[in-house]
């Protein structure tokens, strides 16, 4: 059957479109306002498949995210090369274990994440632990845990630095196993050892869930995922800012430029400042971060 002309500029159209999705920074995504958006719709965020916990590196030459495949969460990543996004290929994955919440370390050199994976990598599976794997030329090492400073008998999740190396990250090991007293810990790392971790204040933790934290590189606020009675949804997004003398404020809703009532988790600013990316019930989302200047 010979193509009509309409046809023709529809694949022309359908092509275009394609290759506009998957060049130049950002996926090739047209920028967010103040109102939050699907991020790489069809791309990234594909309908009918889970994706959370979303990752640009410094260069914004790589994208890190975490997909369910199997009902097991995948460390997946995508490349600018050639200012064009190459299809995403599989870092971390396994029928047996689980890999999520992704984040390069200051220099880039590893990737942090969680996985319930045996410290032997063999074993029945655990609880989650923080590790990382350490670049080696085009490819990675094997995993490594991050040792006692940061994990604990129970769960840690989802990591992020300072510019000097310091990690922030929720950890439930006060609380019973299997309960939602998870609270925001930093370890700092002077001579490149992590040191033993501190727990936040109550302007930041409560008695309720808090994790999923993104700490600023200057450390000058946090944004972190609550469980809180008076949230606006099953999982909100809250921040703190510090303040000149170095404390903590009381942590704030986002509000309902960024919060519905659904679960909102897994904030990431990319490193120029310009945009706030999470996760809301499976599907990546971004947002100008003029919205974090507002609530200052």
């Amino acid at each position: 059957m010979k193509a009509t002309p309409s046809i023709c500029l529809l694949l022309i159209a359908i092509l275009t479109m394609t290759c506009k999705q998957q060049t130049g920074p950002y996926m090739g995504q047209e920028p967010p306002g103040t109102e939050a958006k699907l991020f790489a719709p069809g791309t990234v965020s594909e309908e009918g498949r889970y994706e959370y916990g979303s990752y640009f590196s410094n260069d914004g030459k790589e994208f890190y995210y975490a997909v369910i495949v199997n009902e097991k969460p995948q460390i997946w990543v995508s490349r600018l090369e050639d200012n064009t996004w190459t299809d995403p290929e599989v870092v971390l994955g396994s029928d047996k274990y689980e890999y999520n919440d992704p984040f390069l370390s200051p220099d880039g050199k590893r990737l942090f994440f969680i996985s319930d994976r045996a410290l032997d990598g063999q074993g029945n599976k655990k609880d989650f632990d923080i590790w990382y794997v350490e670049r080696k030329g085009d490819g990675w090492s094997d995993p490594i845990n991050s040792g006692p400073s940061i994990n604990t008998d129970k769960n840690e999740y989802y990591m992020s630095f300072t510019t000097d190396g310091t990690m922030y990250f929720s950890s439930n090991g006060e609380g019973e196993p299997g309960n939602k007293d998870y609270n925001i810990r930093f370890a700092t790392y002077p001579g490149g050892q992590f040191q033993p971790s501190q727990k936040l204040g109550d302007s930041v933790n409560s008695e309720y869930y808090e994790a999923d934290v993104f700490v600023a590189p200057d450390e000058k606020y946090v944004i972190f995922c609550g469980e809180r009675p008076e949230g606006m949804g099953q999982g909100d997004l809250y921040i703190s800012f510090k303040d000149d003398k170095g404390h903590w404020q009381k942590a704030k809703n986002m509000g309902e430029a960024i919060n519905t009532d659904k679960y909102e988790f897994c904030p990431f600013v990319s490193s120029d400042g310009k945009y706030l990316l999470f996760s809301r019930d499976g599907d990546i989302f971004w947002i100008s971060a003029e919205v974090i200047n507002k609530l200052k």
